[in-house]
């Protein structure tokens, strides 16, 4: 049987700890650079209007520069920025799981490849409740008794 190498976790943890490690170098060098990122795992706050949203392929292009570049944050495993979009310049934060940038560009030169996928927002969902409801040390209670 022949395992995907690029979608173990421990090849997933190495690239994402290589993204950051690298858009935080840009940011240290103020650098600014450009990221292709798979749209599917990106959220639009505030959603953006359909007929901007139908427009963007599968993977977009996201150049980070003037107010973008200075609105763009790293938090934990997840990469934002507010951007404007359409003729009308529709203001959105822009977010990402890491593992959803395919490349990061300066200039013409592509500096990251990855090809790891993001988990599925279904199981971060599902680790996310599961992560919530345990921090509530009543519910841990709760927990331990129905084990018994």
């Amino acid at each position: 049987m022949t395992i995907n190498l690029f979608q173990t976790p421990e090849y997933k943890a190495l690239m994402q700890e290589h993204i950051a490690n690298t858009i935080g170098y840009l940011f240290s060098k103020d650098q600014e650079f450009a990221i292709a990122c798979e749209v599917k795992h990106i959220t639009f706050d505030p959603v953006l209007p359909s007929d901007i949203l139908e427009g963007f392929k599968e993977t977009v292009l996201f150049v980070l520069s003037g107010y973008t570049f200075e609105s763009a944050k790293l938090e934990g495993e997840y990469f934002s920025f507010e951007a404007g979009f359409g003729n009308e310049n529709f203001g959105s934060t822009v977010t990402m799981p890491l593992l959803a940038i395919k490349q990061v560009i300066v200039g013409e030169h592509p500096i990251v490849l990855n090809l790891a996928h993001p988990t599925p927002k279904v199981e971060q969902s599902k680790k996310s409740s599961m992560e919530a409801l345990l921090n509530n040390p009543e519910n841990k209670k709760l927990l331990k008794k129905k084990k018994l």
